[in-house]
């Protein structure tokens, strides 16, 4: 199942609406690496905001994305982890390393303006 990507302005959001298998996964950091270069974006939103599980594979999928694209000039954040999530990536030990996270998009937004300012100065 592909994951929709909107185009908001200069930034990408793709919007993870169900649990995606491990082909899924691969498809989207495909498709936002391609999308990215394509058109130019400054940022790109990941909402994991209906997930429910978290697994190695997709942490380390996304901190594998988010360098792709810090490498293409854009910078990630990821959005929505719900607190039973998070709780669970702690006790399992997983992380998103340097990847930016927010509680929501419009908190994400914020954020990935706020990095964009820093680096024009």
């Amino acid at each position: 199942m592909r994951v929709p990507i909107l185009k908001q302005g200069e930034y990408l959001i793709a919007s993870i609406q169900s649990a995606l298998t491990d082909e899924d996964l691969m498809q989207l950091r495909d498709d936002l690496a391609d999308q990215a270069g394509r058109f130019r974006s400054r940022g790109i939103i990941v909402d994991v905001t209906a997930l429910d599980v978290m697994d190695s594979f997709a942490c380390r999928t996304l901190r594998s994305l988010a360098s792709i694209l810090r490498l293409r000039g854009a910078q990630m954040a990821i959005v929505g982890i719900q607190p039973e999530v998070a709780f669970s990536m702690v006790q399992l030990g997983l992380a998103f390393g340097e990847v930016r996270t927010a509680l929501d998009l419009e908190e994400g937004l914020v954020l990935l303006r706020q990095e964009a300012a820093e680096r024009q100065r």
